[in-house]
């Protein structure tokens, strides 16, 4: 259960990605973790920032690069690996005290899965909540919307680049703050 409930950690990821099947001897791999915090009774959104992660175990494609703007040079000069990138989010963001949102169950799925199969302690604790169907049932929408879909319902605009962790992390936080206050 979490123990910080000042602030909810808002996160989304990035990971490399194919057009068409996943390459033989590859694995899809976090290349981004945004992250921000959204403070419950302010609202206040602040600490955005995107953590550029190396690949182990596959390549950016150039279809990765066209959704997301990262580049494979940008993660060989700039990335870290996604121990030191999980280990940030425990020091610097309190991940394992906190409850923390995505929108949607991929960024969830997509830790768990990198974290079991590299042998790497899972960052998060076990409050999560998914942003995607908390809409779609506060809205009584009868189905989920995509996260430029849910902003465009809530006449909110998309701010920075949509498919950059760190700009769809701090839009989903208006989308999470909107939640709490309506």
């Amino acid at each position: 259960m979490a123990k910080k409930l000042d602030k909810i950690l808002i996160v989304d990821i990035e990971a490399t990605c194919w057009e068409g099947a996943l390459p033989e001897g590859m694995a899809n791999d976090i290349i981004e973790i945004g992250i921000c915090l959204l403070d419950i009774n302010t609202g206040e959104i602040t600490d955005n920032r995107g953590i550029l992660v190396k690949p182990e175990r596959s390549v950016v494609s150039d279809f990765c690069t066209e959704l997301t703007t990262i580049t494979q040079d940008m993660l060989d000069k700039e990335g870290i690996s996604f121990k030191d990138a999980c280990k940030i989010l425990k020091t610097e963001y309190d991940s394992q005290s906190r409850a923390w949102a995505s929108f949607g169950a991929y960024d969830l799925n997509q830790f768990k899965r990198q974290c079991t199969d590299l042998g790497i302690g899972y960052p998060f604790g076990p409050s999560h909540i998914n942003v995607k169907t908390l809409f779609a049932l506060k809205k009584k929408l009868g189905h989920e919307q995509g996260m430029a879909g849910a902003l465009a319902l809530l006449e909110i605009p998309l701010e920075g680049t949509h498919h950059r962790g760190v700009d769809d992390a701090k839009n989903i936080a208006k989308i999470m703050n909107w939640i709490l206050n309506n």
